[in-house]
């Protein structure tokens, strides 16, 4: 009987885990997005990333919003409108995977567009793209080591 309980509870876990994490879910998970996760919450766009997508998410990570003023984020995270450009400045429709990515501009969530370089490592903005292809069910998550901002 435990085995059999046993058996059941690791094919239930490997039957979960077959199904892939919306983007948020797989950020979360990452351990390195505490910041971002905060971030999308206080932004109200957490539902929106759980949505169907699929989205290309250029994502820093708790190091790169380390490298922004302290008083600057708070006063970010306390700015609705303003995070929310800034998040969905990260967010471009559609799910691009890194051998698809070619230099050029690119049209955001949030409108504006963002400019992606591929000599000598692929660059979004001023941001290093430092890890690519995180899969969600929703999208993909690029791992940028800088947090980027509209003009």
């Amino acid at each position: 009987m435990k085995k059999t309980l046993i058996a059941s509870l690791i094919a239930f876990g490997a039957l979960a885990s077959a199904h892939a994490k919306d983007i948020v879910d797989t950020a979360v998970a990452a351990g390195s997005f505490k910041t971002l996760a905060t971030a999308l919450q206080a932004a109200g766009l957490v539902d929106t990333l759980k949505g169907p997508g699929p989205f290309t998410v250029f994502a820093p990570t708790d190091e790169a919003f380390a490298k922004v003023p302290k008083a600057d984020l708070d006063a970010l995270l306390k700015d609705k409108a303003k995070l929310t450009a800034v998040l969905t400045y990260h967010v471009v429709p559609g799910k691009v995977m890194a051998a698809d990515v070619k230099a050029g501009k690119v049209k955001t969530v949030q409108g504006s567009e963002l400019t992606v370089s591929t000599s000598g490592g692929v660059k979004v903005d001023a941001a290093n793209v430092v890890k690519t292809d995180i899969v969600a069910s929703n999208g993909v998550i690029h791992v940028i080591d800088s947090v980027v901002m509209p003009r």
